[in-house]
């Protein structure tokens, strides 16, 4: 039998475990694999980088165009500069 509270629509939302995304829980898991203090750090890390983002409403590849374009400047030329 059909869950009355899925939709199809449900099909693009993030998986999330409890309250964190998916991203920002695979770090906790190579912690639970591989317990030493690095990894501890690495995974408490990682997983207030994914918070902060998903606090700002930005998902990874989101968050690598922003990255890359403020990288790249404001000019955008239309022509490559080797032939102007």
């Amino acid at each position: 039998m059909r869950d009355a509270a899925t939709h199809w629509r449900d099909a693009s939302r993030n998986p999330k475990f409890f309250m964190l995304e998916a991203p920002a829980a695979f770090p906790l898991v190579i912690f639970l694999l591989h317990i030493r203090w690095w990894s501890f750090f690495l995974a408490i890390g990682a997983t207030l980088f994914f918070g902060v983002l998903s606090h700002f409403k930005f998902t990874i590849p989101v968050f690598k165009r922003w990255i890359l374009s403020i990288l790249a400047g404001p000019i955008r030329h239309a022509y490559p500069w080797w032939r102007q």
